[in-house]
């Protein structure tokens, strides 16, 4: 349990999204219940907040409250928990503790973190994180049937200021359990000693998902009885390989991180492909690409950049893919439907010069800091760009997780080993900007510093493996194709 410190500042930590896909809602005709591990000790009419069956931002821990059990914390402006099949009545409450003045709200919202609004919870001070009151709200109409509710939360500021023990959504009859396994915990630790997940089935999204090792086998046997090409004088000794890509569309979608929440998301500018928030890795192979890589279907994106509210004009957009190790020859293709992320959305701290995570210049010096010292002035020439560089080991088991991180890692000691084994390309996505940066600047996440990226695998293998062999593996300069560069 968290501590009743008046800081709140102090209890953050890194969001994920969590799906709980062992969970089942049994839904009466006026009221709900959501059978859980705890389930004989539920009310008619109430759900536990950590019953989600999808979140972002929330974490569970013992609760002080009457009758036990969990509840969830470190809840802040734009964190949601989403509920499915649950039926809504006119009267509903939610128990609340809050230790942080600023207040706010929590609203209720059909469908999606943007659906139609039901009802808002007001939150205020209580005292403390485990001081624990009951608030009240009447729903604005009362849909019929099971509903997907997400409670968003919403704050003038950016620190926890809420935590939720359960919410009550109507009177009704409680209807008989039909399930007793809780959502698991979120987690952002990666398996320890390369012990798979307990659930034998991946969870739809959010959770740790297999590869199809079949298929990833074939691919690698394949790979594996590639030729290297003779490495002919003049070529740069670099491994490295790359594509470009334009824009082809924008969308406050995220189809890794919000699967199936069309606008959830802040704005995102996609590369490659075009994608939305129903878009899963087998679907990007039957689309147009404007990547020029040949064989890459895969999608790129990141937050949108605007400049007093207006999105910024982008440049160019490169990826290149390389190997950051001594010995590259161990790189392999990366395995079917990899999905990585890389940065935090959630971070919002100050970038002054010299900080790490830094929009630069490219093409030009840079001349000044803008007003608030987060962004660089280029010089006449030149541009604002960001290098975003992606973990380049993989566990080898899965391809995605809770995070979306942390079936990746580093190399320890030169070499990929212990939980991440796997030498997979290392990603580095360029993003040049039509912009000489200074005032005005804002990420569609936030601060600079919130800076990140999104990676689908859609490369075709017949066309990654011999780049990833001829190139990266001789430690070769290549550009789109398996052909050696100079200079």
């Amino acid at each position: 349990m968290h501590n009743d410190s008046p800081n709140p500042r102090g209890r953050r930590r890194a969001r994920n999204l969590i799906i709980g896909a062992a969970v089942v809602a049994a839904v009466g005709t006026s009221g709900v219940y959501l059978a859980t591990a705890n389930a004989d000790e539920a009310a008619p009419g109430k759900i536990e907040a950590e019953s989600w069956s999808a979140q972002n931002g929330a974490r569970t821990e013992n609760t002080a409250d009457s009758g036990g059990g969990k509840n969830v914390g470190w809840l802040a402006d734009g964190d949601w928990m989403q509920y499915d099949k649950v039926t809504i009545g006119a009267q509903l409450s939610a128990r609340i503790a809050a230790n942080n003045r600023a207040g706010g709200s929590i609203e209720l919202h059909l469908g999606s973190p943007a659906g139609a609004l039901v009802a808002t919870f007001p939150v205020a001070y209580t005292g403390g994180w485990q001081k624990w009151t009951t608030v009240t709200a009447t729903a604005a109409s009362v849909p019929s049937g099971p509903q997907t509710l997400v409670a968003v939360m919403k704050s003038g500021q950016k620190s926890d200021f809420v935590n939720v023990n359960w919410f009550a959504l109507g009177d009704g009859t409680r209807p008989p359990a039909t399930a007793t396994v809780a959502p698991p915990a979120p987690s952002s630790a990666a398996p320890t000693g390369g012990t798979s997940p307990t659930t034998s089935a991946p969870a739809p999204a959010g959770g740790w998902v297999d590869v199809d090792q079949a298929k990833w086998q074939a691919e690698l046997a394949a790979f594996n009885q590639l030729k290297q090409l003779p490495v002919p004088a003049g070529t740069t000794r670099v491994a490295e390989f790359h594509t470009d890509c334009s824009v082809s569309n924008e969308a406050k979608d995220d189809p890794i991180v919000l699967p199936g929440l069309s606008g959830a998301s802040h704005m995102h500018t996609f590369f490659g492909p075009t994608v939305d928030a129903n878009t899963k890795p087998a679907d990007l192979f039957a689309r147009k690409t404007n990547c020029n890589a040949p064989g890459d279907n895969s999608a790129y994106w990141v937050p949108q950049l605007l400049r007093n509210g207006q999105p910024v004009k982008i440049k160019s957009f490169r990826v290149y893919y390389g190997s950051r190790l001594p010995d590259p020859s161990v790189t392999v293709p990366f395995p079917p439907g990899l999905v990585m992320v890389h940065g935090d959305a959630k971070r919002q701290v100050a970038t002054q010069k010299g900080a790490p995570g830094q929009f630069w210049c490219a093409g030009s010096a840079e001349t000044g800091r803008s007003a608030d010292g987060n962004w660089p002035v280029c010089a006449p020439g030149g541009n604002l760009i960001f290098q975003l560089t992606f973990q380049d080991c993989w566990d080898g088991k899965h391809i995605d997780s809770p995070d979306h991180k942390s079936h990746m890692g580093g190399a320890k000691n030169g070499k990929c080993q212990g939980d991440y084994p796997v030498a997979i390309p290392n990603l580095s996505f360029m993003v040049n900007y039509e912009s000489l940066g200074g005032d005005g600047l804002a990420l569609s996440s936030g601060m600079a510093s919130s800076m990140h990226g999104d990676f689908v695998n859609a490369w075709k293998p017949e066309n990654l493996g011999p780049l990833v062999k001829v190139c990266l593996d001789a430690k070769a300069k290549c550009g789109t194709t398996p052909s050696f560069t100079g200079g």
